[in-house]
């Protein structure tokens, strides 16, 4: 088998760029219209959005690999990191140390990339693992670097990157393609176009012993936030995650060859879909204030705090509506002052009510119908 990185035109990608010029447009109409959206946020709304959007970005980046975190423990420390109010509850090092990565990301994009950079990311990702043998440094061990699936004795190589001895060289010019090819740079390339290349042109040198995935999703970040001229919080990770399949198949396929047009196109859609998710968060928060403003005095203590939980739950809501039973669990009341509550706020026109009985649902009403 040939990997990209053994061919003799290697790191020289092939694309046609003229296919991704439309995708490329509307990456840039999207990010106007959230920059737009976003001034339309009051300021503590857009602070708790900033944790919201971070914090799905830490959790799924993370989730692709395999990696469960604690959702509260990671907004714990995106608040801490960020300068907010904290909350009480206790953070963990796991958590603690990709959300201080994110946060890095955010703050500090329109530095140039340097290897400093990444060994300070690599650090916060995973000081918190006692078994790697090299922390914040390339990877230096002789055994091979391979991703592998399948039994022990039968295993299936999908990609091997280049041994560790030629590392170093292989990330000084990654590093200074990285830096040629920014807006400012001697060699800019579009917005899209440089986000796609950089990742799988950093995937396929997987210059760490770990984390290589959630530091090549972090460049990408970092790669649209100079493009764009400011964090991006694009939800990157978020999308992935839904094409977690799809995601290791398209690099497996580019990393055995420099041309790259599939794959550039793949992620150009890739980001514009997580610029929709963005967006659609952007709204939900815009929606949750004009809710507010119509239905607060109304809402008594229990259905305050209903409501509230019904929005921590995201845009979606609760999987399959809420039910009189969740209603009893988060308030603690009877059966008779729930369906009364139910019934009020369906009234004054908060929720929606679909069902009969036992399947009796409910749902936020978030746009005002009222004449």
């Amino acid at each position: 088998m040939t990997w990209n990185w053994q061919a003799s035109s290697w790191p020289k990608f092939r694309y046609d760029a003229a296919a991704n010029a439309p995708l490329e447009q509307r990456f840039l109409l999207s990010s106007g219209e959230i920059l737009g959206a976003v001034h339309h946020v009051g300021p503590s709304d857009r602070d708790q959005l900033r944790v919201d959007l971070l914090s799905d970005e830490a959790m799924k980046t993370s989730a692709i690999e395999g990696e469960m975190l604690d959702r509260s423990s990671v907004q714990s420390s995106l608040r801490r990191q960020l300068g907010l109010s904290p909350d009480t509850y206790p953070t963990k090092p796991r958590e603690q140390g990709v959300a201080e990565m994110m946060v890095d990301v955010y703050s500090t994009y329109a530095e140039p990339l340097t290897h400093e950079t990444l060994f300070r990311w690599h650090k916060m990702l995973l000081s918190h693992d006692r078994g790697l043998g090299t922390i914040g440094a390339y990877r230096r061990h002789e055994d091979a670097m391979q991703i592998v699936s399948g039994r022990f004795d039968r295993p299936v190589v999908h990609f091997e990157a280049p041994p560790s001895t030629q590392v170093p060289d292989e990330m000084d010019r990654f590093v200074d393609w990285f830096n040629r090819t920014a807006p400012d740079g001697k060699e800019p390339l579009p917005a899209l176009t440089r986000a796609g290349l950089s990742h799988l042109y950093f995937e396929s040198i997987h210059p760490f012993e770990d984390g290589n995935g959630r530091l090549g999703r972090a460049l990408a970040e970092k790669s649209l936030a100079q493009n764009i001229g400011q964090p991006s919080l694009i939800a990157l990770a978020f999308t992935i995650e839904r094409e977690r399949k799809t995601y290791y198949d398209q690099l497996e396929t580019h990393q055995k060859t420099l041309d790259v047009t599939p794959w550039l196109k793949w992620f150009a859609e890739t980001v514009l879909t997580a610029q929709q998710a963005t967006l659609d968060r952007v709204g939900f928060v815009i929606a949750k204030a004009h809710f507010f403003h119509r239905h607060r005095e109304r809402l008594n203590e229990r259905q305050a705090k209903v409501i509230e939980r019904m929005f921590r739950e995201g845009p979606d809501g609760f999987k399959g509506g809420l039910s009189a039973e969740n209603y009893i669990s988060i308030t603690k009341t009877s059966r008779a002052t729930a369906t009364r509550d139910l019934q009020d706020l369906v009234e004054m026109g908060a929720v929606n009510r679909t069902g009969e009985r036992r399947y009796t649902r409910y749902w936020l009403r978030l746009e005002d119908k009222s004449p």
